[in-house]
């Protein structure tokens, strides 16, 4: 979908993987994209704001958005969650909303916080890490990577439940579909896709997109721009 006006920015924060915002004028029906990062999200809608801890999406689902809505975001890195809040919690749109005290602070672990802004996400994010809101797991980027680790199967999946609130599989699987849709919008042919990314065959890839991004391959090709 196309939003009136759309920004992000990366983060000089080890924890955020970016921060993002938009704004909307029409009502728009969209497809809400499979995601393994979790985020809090910050939204204005008819003079009333609302904050918001996401948590991963395991499939495309449909969604609107209403008109005259603006909202912005703060993605977390792999491995960084709210204790409070665990992603495993918060799963397919299972939002957790933070009460507004009103259009400037919400409550958040029996305290008021100032609402957070697109320019000083960083800041807000180091004071919950200060608090104690906000926690980190390095093993679980670093598996991610590819890094071995000195610890079992099961405890490698105790700690990426805890901190993503989903396996290492679906992680990888989403990640791998998000590769195999950035090659289809550059224009590579759905074969070199298959190819590149690692599919057993056509049918896979189109299994893994539809499910994770609510488009087959030949979709998104035919909406990608000529060479």
């Amino acid at each position: 979908m196309s939003f009136s006006y759309a920004e992000e920015r990366p983060s000089d924060s080890p924890l955020i993987e970016k921060v993002w915002r938009v704004e909307n004028e029409q009502t728009q029906a969209f497809i809400s994209l499979a995601e393994s990062l979790s985020e809090i999200v910050v939204a204005k809608y008819e003079g009333k704001l609302m904050v918001a801890v996401r948590g991963p999406e395991t499939k495309a689902t449909p969604a609107i958005v209403p008109a005259d809505f603006e909202c912005f975001g703060i993605v977390f890195k792999h491995g960084t969650f709210m204790p409070t809040l665990l992603p495993k919690n918060l799963l397919n749109r299972r939002d957790a909303y933070l009460p507004a005290t009103n259009n400037q602070s919400f409550w958040l672990d029996r305290s008021t916080w100032e609402i957070p802004t697109f320019a000083n996400a960083d800041t807000f994010v180091q004071r919950l890490v200060r608090e104690g809101l906000l926690a980190h797991d390095p093993v679980v980027a670093s598996v991610l990577q590819g890094h071995a680790q000195a610890y079992s199967p099961r405890a490698l999946q105790y700690r990426f439940l805890r901190a993503t609130g989903l396996s290492q599989k679906v992680i990888q699987q989403i990640d791998r579909a998000k590769r195999a849709v950035a090659l289809l919008e550059s224009g590579k042919s759905i074969l070199d896709t298959v190819d590149e990314t690692g599919y057993f065959d056509q049918a896979h890839l189109t299994n893994s997109v539809k499910r994770f991004f609510g488009q087959t391959p030949a979709q998104i090709l035919r909406e990608a721009p000529p060479e």
